[in-house]
């Protein structure tokens, strides 16, 4: 299984999601799984890509050529895809994946879980989407999305296309899951 995970090209203020990182993409790993990301060798992106590698497991990056340089690509990866821009990127990452899975991360990783959901609400595909939510850290966003819903922005039906996650094994069973 292909699993595409968005997650921050810095690690944050706090170790334990660098940590959490590290762990799934050993799990990944031994259970055969294999990462798409966005290409990065910094932050979460890096440790998680970093630990699948060390695991003997597979890591298929994706980087805009403008980003190559900047968020210092990846090259000790299984392979890194270059692409045009982040519409692009995104587009090919979707494309490889068979579920999405959001750590803990900034706006990039909040664009590109929206619009994976929304990918799934209009029909251009079914793939599970699961927000890892480690010690409550997508609390307030995950609120703002119910509030959505009850003011009648969100259809009811709608709020399944997504699962959260407690646990690492949590986003592995939900990622098996079909939408």
């Amino acid at each position: 299984m292909n699993i595409c995970i968005y997650c921050g090209s810095s690690t944050g203020f706090r170790n334990e999601f660098v940590e959490l990182a590290e762990e799934f993409g050993e799990m990944m790993a031994k259970a055969g799984h294999r990462l798409i990301y966005g290409g990065s060798s910094l932050g979460i992106m890096g440790a998680l890509a970093n630990s699948v590698m060390k695991h003997k497991g597979e890591v298929i990056g994706v980087i805009p050529e403008k980003l190559f340089k900047k968020e210092v690509a990846h090259r000790g990866i299984t392979k890194l895809i270059t692409v045009d821009d982040m519409h692009q990127r995104k587009s090919v990452m979707a494309g490889m994946a068979d579920a999405f899975i959001a750590f803990p991360g900034g706006f990039g990783t909040l664009e590109e879980l929206f619009e994976i959901i929304t990918w799934n609400q209009i029909g251009i595909f079914k793939k599970p989407v699961t927000i890892f939510n480690p010690n409550g850290f997508y609390n307030s966003l995950i609120e703002m999305i119910e509030h959505a819903s009850h003011s009648g922005f969100i259809k009811p039906e709608n709020m399944s296309i997504f699962n959260v996650a407690e646990t690492l094994e949590e986003c592995i069973q939900l990622s098996l899951k079909q939408p």
